[in-house]
């Protein structure tokens, strides 16, 4: 059984892995109950989060944000 990782089911979910990795998950989800019980906790919530109505951010916390980023040093 290969070892992924939550990310890996992220990405499998959002359809950006390459067809190798793709397959192995699906192999896996087919055979895998607890892998599959973990993928579907992710796709529920990917659905869920789609389908939810978004808010703005209120202007002061966009300020608030800008002001900090502004005082920021730069560090590379």
């Amino acid at each position: 059984m290969p070892n992924f990782t939550p990310e890996d089911l992220l990405l499998y979910q959002a359809g950006e892995l390459d067809d190798v990795q793709t397959n192995a998950i699906a192999e896996e989800l087919m055979v895998n109950w607890a892998f599959r019980e973990k993928f579907n906790v992710i796709k529920e919530a990917f659905m869920r989060l789609n389908t939810m109505k978004l808010q703005s951010p209120r202007k002061q916390s966009i300020q608030s944000i800008m002001r900090y980023a502004m005082r920021k040093p730069v560090t590379v």
